[in-house]
């Protein structure tokens, strides 16, 4: 494989696709080895195969505002590999949604699935409409217009997909009823329902639960805990909201939070009262972190910042792509960071990724970190497959189990002779292997 060559090859197919171009350059620097050690890869053409998205579909969604004014949108869903399973992914509604973002989380979730062990391909979709400010008729009316669209070609053995940013349980509801409706069956087609409607027990925290999971396996690895650990944090929704939590029961002190407008930074850490004040703040509608210095007074707000120039042992992106850059890594790595656990898709730059690397720092890809929120939604679809639901205990145990698996998984791929763990080329390799072998057992399609 002539990684550079398949890469201009892209490039002028997919022009200006940078995320997605991006996402596929860091597999493909992964697996380069293990593929060319392996020329059933080759004579199958795998790559050429996996890069390419099996589908997408492109419609235009016509809504009516509150007013009567009519509006319209753009929406995508990306069907990308499905060799293990039914498409699996979520749907993102936010003004920055292009193609490009789609097939780079598409093309993400593809690994991130086949990690988690369960059986799902990759898949992924949204819209450039922006949910923040609607009222809840016009975000309804929205919703199932885009479902009049995408109804024909998801389902339970078909592609499954779920909530993403500015896309939760209400907007989940209005999919899901319109899709019943339409296709005149009860089955769960998507993930994220509510819970009296066969939704699943700590599927809102699954993600960053997942992800502190996942990093206390690394940490332990290295005879480490969160015990008195200092962890700055991204983001302020659900995803921050679960690691948090899980981080604060642990023994972690958490100290940051941020959006859009800048970060806040919390010498005393993050108590139940406060984590649970992140819930609030999201449902606010404004999109901006700095009323948690108004709540809680001691905290400072640094408008326009980000919060990777804290000292910090543990940093944990949590917000969107490419938040952490080389800059960012420099000051952290200036300040002594110990570990970094990018829970957000795709959260650092490459050159963020390269600092990490040349100084040994431990450093675990998205794919692996955040795959505990698809986990959950692959267990949801087993519950409702045998129309029964399982306790937050069961549900709780059953994604510990999952993170630690994928853990075991890069450990295995990524150990290098010198003891590093390169997290990244462990993720890639395993997830590449599972749905490459499959790809191999069915044939040319």
């Amino acid at each position: 494989m002539n990684v550079k060559e398949i890469l201009t090859n892209l490039e002028t197919k997919h022009p200006g696709e940078k995320e997605y171009l991006q996402a596929v350059h860091e597999v493909l620097e992964s697996i380069e080895p293990i593929y060319n050690e392996n020329p059933q890869y080759e004579a199958a053409g795998i790559i050429e195969r996996l890069v390419e998205p099996d589908r997408v579909l492109t419609f235009r969604i016509a809504w009516t505002d509150d007013a009567g004014k009519v509006h319209v949108n753009i929406g995508y869903r990306v069907q990308f590999n499905n060799a293990i399973g039914p498409y699996k992914g979520g749907i993102r509604l936010h003004p920055s949604v292009n193609l490009s973002i789609l097939k780079f989380l598409g093309f993400e979730q593809i690994f991130k699935n086949a990690l988690t062990t369960l059986p799902m391909g990759g898949g992924k979709g949204g819209s450039d409409f922006n949910p923040k400010g609607k009222s809840d008729a016009e975000i309804m009316r929205f919703c199932q217009a885009f479902m009049l669209e995408l109804w024909r070609v998801i389902g339970p053995s078909t592609d499954v997909p779920a909530g993403d940013i500015g896309t939760g349980g209400r907007e989940i509801g209005f999919m899901y009823g319109m899709y019943k409706k339409l296709q005149l069956e009860n089955t769960g087609v998507f993930t994220g329902k509510g819970l009296n409607w066969g939704g699943s027990l700590i599927r809102p925290e699954a993600t960053g639960f997942g992800a502190t999971y996942f990093a206390k396996e690394m940490l332990e690895t290295n005879s480490d805990s969160f015990k008195g650990k200092t962890v700055t944090l991204s983001g302020f929704g659900n995803v921050t909201w679960g690691v948090a939590s899980k981080v604060t029961e642990l023994g972690g002190k958490v100290v940051t939070i941020s959006g859009p407008d800048g970060y806040v930074y919390d010498k005393d850490g993050l108590n139940a009262e406060k984590i649970e004040y992140l819930l609030l703040l999201r449902a606010s509608n404004n999109d901006i972190v700095s009323p948690y210095i108004e709540v809680f007074p001691e905290a400072k707000f640094f408008p326009g910042e980000k919060p990777w120039a804290v000292s910090t042992d543990v940093a944990m992106p949590c917000a969107i792509q490419n938040e952490l850059n080389g800059d960012d890594a420099q000051k952290l790595i200036a300040n002594g960071v110990k570990y970094i656990v990018e829970v957000s898709n795709m959260g650092c730059t490459p050159e963020a990724i390269s600092l990490f690397h040349k100084n040994k720092l431990p450093f675990v890809p998205g794919k692996a970190a955040n795959a505990g929120g698809v986990g959950v939604s692959g267990l949801e679809m087993s519950q409702n497959a045998m129309k029964m639901n399982w306790t937050k205990e069961e549900v709780d145990e059953k994604l510990h189990q999952i993170m630690s698996s994928i853990h075991a998984a890069c450990t295995k791929y990524g150990a290098q002779q010198d003891g590093y763990i390169n997290y990244v080329n462990g993720a890639n390799i395993a997830g590449f292997i599972k749905v490459a072998d499959a790809m191999l057992d069915q044939g040319v399609i």
